[in-house]
């Protein structure tokens, strides 16, 4: 791809979708106008589906029939069926032309999500849809129009716990907002506090690159945290024949430099008291391993990526722990400019945090201070997904 194709590259963004555990199910694409053209764009420029597999992929189009419908024929064979979901708007449910080209995507396997105002079982009946999208920021729709529907339904631009919980009662299975960056875990005052103390005596040492010995302390003071490492190494995805059952032989096998990173995304491993997974656990991957991607991409050696994916998995820290960051890094001897990205999204690796932030919604003016063009920005959003996809099926 030639300089000036990357500066013009579409600005596609993802955002997870998740069930109501907290487990992605499926990833959402947020498209610029003109959506067709982005997508064979996005689509062209790597295996997309591979690098999501195996999720379900949730793709918005606002005119079916019309501009976009030669563009969608050159889509189609680049969107396996059985994992690709078309949110179409309500209004286009009343167009004949539509209702056709609907029909035969779901023969051919593809399912549809009516979204917006007007969505209903009625109009869904229309172009076989089986499942409503419910804009959680706008009026929610009624019990009865979901029960008709064999979903799953999907609310999106879901702000806090609260509005999860209301939409749940409703009838909505699957997920999608930021609504893990507003409910921070609750436990009792004494077990809170305790927890804290830990887990900010881990995060201490792993700063200062602390021996293995050290790092035994507050892991076996936490049986929770420890058999979270234990599960993780003696999980698929590092292959090993041997059964590992000490910290010791897990540094041998896997590696200071992996183990240390594993340690931190393990901080966001426990269980919520409900017993759901922690909803922040897969985006504190995502962001350290996309700003561990950028940081590569603009030619930074080991050290600055390992600072890079330290940043993106800590920035989370305030939200997991429910404490100022201020006050966490005062407890933390970490680089300086960690430091200052987590505080003030200050100097290259604030910039490259600001980018990781704005999620399914990345706009050129980020992209221009974070120094990453288009088509570098969306391998790395790749990158990232598929790293914590693995993540999440593994802790």
């Amino acid at each position: 791809m030639s300089a000036s194709e990357s500066n013009l590259f579409p600005l596609v963004g993802l955002q997870a979708v998740a069930n109501a555990h907290n487990e992605w199910v499926a990833v959402s694409f947020h498209l610029p106008p003109q959506a067709g053209e982005a997508l064979l764009s996005a689509l062209a420029a790597a295996d997309v589906y591979a690098h999501l597999a195996p999720l379900d992929c949730i793709i918005p189009l606002s005119e079916p029939h019309g501009a976009d419908e030669p563009l969608l024929a050159r889509l189609l064979p680049q969107l396996p069926p059985q994992r690709t979901i078309f949110r179409l708007p309500a209004a286009a449910a009343a167009n004949e032309q539509v209702q056709q080209l609907c029909l035969q995507w779901r023969e051919a396997g593809y399912r549809i999500v009516l979204d917006g105002p007007g969505a209903g079982p009625v109009a869904a009946a229309r172009i076989d849809a089986r499942a409503l999208g419910i804009d959680a920021a706008g009026e929610l729709p009624g019990l009865h129009q979901l029960m008709t529907l064999p979903g799953p339904h999907l609310a999106y631009n879901i702000a806090d716990s609260d509005s999860l919980a209301r939409l749940s009662a409703l009838g909505v299975s699957w997920f999608a907002g930021d609504y893990a960056l507003h409910g921070a875990r609750r436990q009792s005052d004494a077990e809170e506090g305790t927890s804290r103390r830990r887990v900010l005596v881990l995060l201490g040492l792993l700063a200062r690159d602390a021996d293995v010995q050290e790092l035994e302390v507050p892991l076996k003071q936490d049986p929770e945290l420890a058999y979270h490492l234990l599960k993780l190494v003696n999980s698929a995805a590092f292959g090993f024949t041997a059964t590992i059952t000490s910290f010791h032989q897990a540094i041998t096998l896997l590696g200071r430099r992996q183990l240390q990173r594993w340690l931190q995304l393990l901080l966001y491993a426990r269980q919520q008291d409900d017993g759901k997974i922690n909803a922040l656990l897969p985006l504190a991957a995502v962001r350290g391993a996309q700003m561990e991607s950028l940081c590569q991409l603009r030619g930074g050696e080991r050290a600055a990526q390992d600072l890079a994916f330290m940043t993106g998995v800590f920035s989370l820290l305030d939200t997991l722990l429910g404490m100022s960051m201020a006050d966490i890094i005062a407890t933390l001897n970490l680089d300086p400019a960690v430091a200052g990205a987590l505080l003030e999204r200050s100097g290259e690796l604030g910039a490259m945090l600001a980018l990781a932030e704005s999620g399914a919604t990345p706009t050129p003016a980020s992209l221009a201070r974070a120094g990453v063009d288009g088509a570098s920005y969306w391998r790395s959003l790749l990158q990232a997904y598929q790293w914590a996809i693995t993540v999440s099926r593994n802790l």
